[in-house]
């Protein structure tokens, strides 16, 4: 089993910036996992954030959500088994609980999901 705690979520101004922090515990982590980041607001269904892929040797690249591109950046201390996401120049749009998820490479959904962090942006 792998679990996942999210940390780091709170009110910031729109402008503003936070930074998320997920940490991976469990026998079965594997740091050539896919870790990423959801975010659901009420009322909408649960969206793709951001996610971190295994390049090898201790690299990884990251996508984006369009919507977060050029504002949100996530990334990874393997040596802490955690993921980060620092997002600057945040929009009341982004206000959502904010998920960090983990799968192996060969899978196609993720399966492993901590119990998300809310962030609220005020206009």
């Amino acid at each position: 089993q792998v679990q996942l705690v999210e940390s780091g979520g709170g009110l910031v101004q729109a402008g503003g910036s936070l930074r998320l922090s997920c940490a991976a515990s469990g026998r079965a982590f594997v740091s050539t996992y896919v870790m990423g980041w959801f975010r659901q607001s009420p009322g909408k269904e649960r969206e793709f954030v951001a996610a971190t892929t295994w390049s090898g040797v201790d690299s990884y690249y990251a996508d984006y959500a369009d919507s977060v591109k050029g504002r949100f950046t996530a990334f990874r201390d393997n040596t802490k088994n955690a993921l980060y996401l620092r997002m600057n120049n945040l929009k009341p749009e982004d206000t959502a609980v904010y998920y960090c998820a983990a799968r192996s490479t060969v899978a196609t959904t993720y399966h492993y999901w901590g119990q998300g962090t809310q962030v609220t942006v005020s206009s």
